[in-house]
């Protein structure tokens, strides 16, 4: 799960670079480093029920 979590962020922040999204907080390039935050927060959630559970 935490393979394709990464993978889907990682693909999001480049599209990024190449043309903002468009969503409120994303407006313009220089803010990838949102979703960089936003990747190691959804990974430390992803582990931390991962742990939890086993």
């Amino acid at each position: 799960m935490t393979k394709v979590l990464s993978l889907l962020i990682v693909a999001a922040m480049v599209l990024h670079l190449i043309r903002p999204l468009g969503l409120p907080g994303l407006r313009h390039r220089r803010d990838a480093w949102k979703l960089a935050v936003l990747a190691l927060a959804a990974m430390a959630v992803t582990v931390g029920l991962s742990h939890m559970r086993g």
